[in-house]
């Protein structure tokens, strides 16, 4: 699939469900949070059909993200099925609480995950500070966060990373014992911008920390960062190498980043069967009505195509974008 402005599509971001057990300000920010109905939420059965399709369509790489996509019921056997589908490539997105938790005598959750096949995991880290973890995220989750990242080692993902929101004031002080703490276990960290993807009190002056100054901060304690310009992944992040260290950084520049755009490959399937052919974009194209209509597989597989006919050139955020509906609901 490719749009009319170049970006060949290969990656889709599947939520499973809206609900999570923690609270960041930048994703969900109230405390009484409003579950989508049961009914209003692709069953693994549909979202597997609009799986098998995208791959058919030339989708060989899966991220699986929520909210917190470990809360939803029958997971690991959900996971299994997407195992079959065929895919290339398969990640999830996650906070890492629930990572360590048995899920059979023996078997940690992210051991299951590791044997459905998945190849990479990752997970939110926002400071080592237990305090501020639990004023940003609204729960006291720091240690079973940690737990869930050595979890994930111990099941031998050949890729594990770190994923940290920049917010001043909050963790803009402590970036360097995060650096730390990913070079200790050989994770890649990535520093990503805050996105008007909540409520627009979220992203102010007095809260946004841009990558730019991030990458100051980590400089002034590590030296100049090498630029890796031909190193990718399968995002938009900008790497860099700890000069004398076997550490790579990324860092993602939604908002300062002019070019952030260029490179996009991926479309989004919400929770409640919306395809969203841009995070930082109002469209949003209702593909569960079609399906539950009993649309065909070639219906189906055309309604993809429109999507990324309609994908835009770029993002809305640096354009007074006020969001439609939270980070939660969209999918990380």
């Amino acid at each position: 699939m490719e749009d009319r402005f170049g970006h060949r599509i290969s990656y889709l971001r599947v939520s499973i469900t809206d609900r999570c057990n923690e609270r960041c300000t930048y994703c969900m920010p109230q405390e009484l949070q409003e579950w989508l109905p049961r009914e209003e939420i692709l069953s693994f059965e549909e979202t597997l059909r609009l799986i098998r399709i995208a791959t058919a369509l030339g989708v060989s790489k899966i991220r699986i993200t929520g909210g917190e996509p470990l809360t939803r019921r029958d997971v690991v056997q959900f996971f299994r099925l997407l195992a079959q589908t065929g895919m290339r490539e398969l990640g999830l997105s996650t906070n890492g609480t629930l990572l360590s938790r048995e899920v059979a005598p023996g078997l940690t959750m992210a051991q299951a995950v590791r044997d459905c096949g998945f190849t990479s995991v990752n997970i939110s880290l926002d400071t080592l500070d237990r305090d501020e973890y639990a004023r940003v995220t609204g729960r006291d989750l720091l240690p079973a966060a940690i737990a869930g990242i050595e979890s994930a080692l111990t099941a031998g993902f050949p890729q594990v990373k770190l994923n940290c929101v920049l917010m001043r004031g909050h963790n803009d002080q402590s970036l360097t014992n995060l650096v730390d703490f990913a070079s200790e276990r050989n994770l890649l960290l990535r520093f990503i911008e805050l996105m008007p993807v909540s409520t627009t009190e979220v992203l102010t002056d007095e809260n946004f920390f841009p990558v730019a100054e991030a990458r100051r901060k980590i400089e002034t304690k590590f030296g100049p960062l090498v630029p890796e310009p031909e190193f990718r992944t399968n995002g938009p992040a900008s790497y860099y190498q700890i000069a004398g260290r076997n550490q790579r950084l990324g860092f993602i520049g939604a908002m300062t980043n002019l070019h952030f755009c260029e490179s996009c490959n991926k479309l989004r399937l919400t929770c409640d069967g919306k395809l969203r052919p841009c995070l930082g974009s109002y469209l949003e194209f209702d593909i569960l009505g079609p399906l539950r209509a009993g649309a065909s597989d070639e219906e189906l597989r055309r309604f993809f195509l429109g999507v990324v006919e309609r994908k835009p050139e770029q993002h809305d955020f640096r354009t007074n974008y006020r969001p439609g509906r939270k980070m939660v609901a969209i999918g990380g």
